[in-house]
């Protein structure tokens, strides 16, 4: 069972699919698409910036920068692209807010997003941006980022084959 179910949300979600943006966006011959690309090209970018800094915290990658250093720099990208994927992930919810009600991967992806998001910047954020964080911490920092960010691809790429 889902909170959608739970909660008796299914009202709520129906009217938001039937909301003048989330029919015009469902109807449309190619604002769909453009807005599938859109929300790709963000997956790319934030998992591009996630990643660099994860890769440095494991000292993988970009080792002649410090991790702050590194952190600094892939920032502006962070902060763009989920701002990119929260306007086209909240369009593309609105043409099928009614299947995501009852679809489990939904609220894994969510559950995850919003544990991804709050990590990022009260935990992972904090250590990257210390130059004294202990090795450990700083792996076991970037393993928790990047399962729980993998877990929000792999949740959202799972909801289009369940349900």
């Amino acid at each position: 069972m889902t909170w959608c179910e739970m909660f008796g949300w299914l009202p709520l979600y129906d009217s938001l699919e039937q909301t003048w943006l989330g029919s015009t966006v469902r109807e449309s011959l190619w604002l769909m698409p453009a807005i599938w690309a859109v929300h790709l090209v963000g997956l790319a970018a934030i998992g591009g910036s996630i990643l660099v800094v994860d890769m440095r915290l494991l000292g993988a990658g970009l080792v002649r920068l410090s991790p702050a250093q590194v952190a600094a720099n892939a920032k502006p990208w962070f902060l763009a692209s989920l701002a990119l994927m929260l306007v086209t992930g909240v369009l593309l919810f609105l043409t099928e807010a009614v299947k995501c009600c009852f679809n489990n991967s939904f609220e894994v992806k969510i559950t995850a997003l919003i544990l991804g998001i709050a990590f990022t910047f009260a935990v992972r954020n904090r250590v990257a941006a210390r130059d004294d964080a202990p090795a450990w911490l700083m792996k076991g920092v970037a393993a928790l980022s990047l399962a729980t960010w993998f877990t929000v691809a792999a949740a959202g790429r799972w909801i289009g084959f369940s349900g």
